[in-house]
């Protein structure tokens, strides 16, 4: 148990700082960053909503991949972790890679149908 609590304490220390990171990553990096890339560039400037929405959902799903690790590691402190109950949380890692996964997706196929002709200068 005593052993346990070495590998524990760290890691939710670490968890913690990295949920306060992309907190600040969602809340004030993200929509800065496109807010100005709207300005330097008018012609792309119609993604900017779009790419904030798509890139605040994979940070919200690292976020449920932090709280869940967290509550994984109080299974384990309690020595429960090999226990149905620490399956859910499994479960709910399992499908936020998958959601962050189907969006990136999404954005793949939405960029390769959408047909460009690039700007050669004469």
């Amino acid at each position: 148990m005593l052993s346990e609590r070495w590998a524990v304490v760290p890691l939710r220390i670490f968890l913690a700082v990295l949920f306060g990171v992309l907190v600040l990553l969602q809340v004030m990096s993200l929509p800065g960053q496109f807010a100005h890339m709207a300005q330097e560039s008018p012609d792309i400037a119609h993604l900017r909503w779009p790419l904030t929405a798509i890139t605040v959902f994979w940070v919200v799903c690292a976020q449920v991949v932090v709280v869940c690790t967290w509550k994984l590691l109080t299974l384990v402190s309690r020595d429960r972790i090999f226990t149905p109950s620490s399956l859910k949380w499994v479960d709910a890692i399992v499908w936020a890679i998958a959601a962050a996964w189907a969006v990136l997706l999404g954005v793949f196929l939405a960029v390769a149908s959408t047909p460009t002709t690039p700007d050669y200068p004469s």
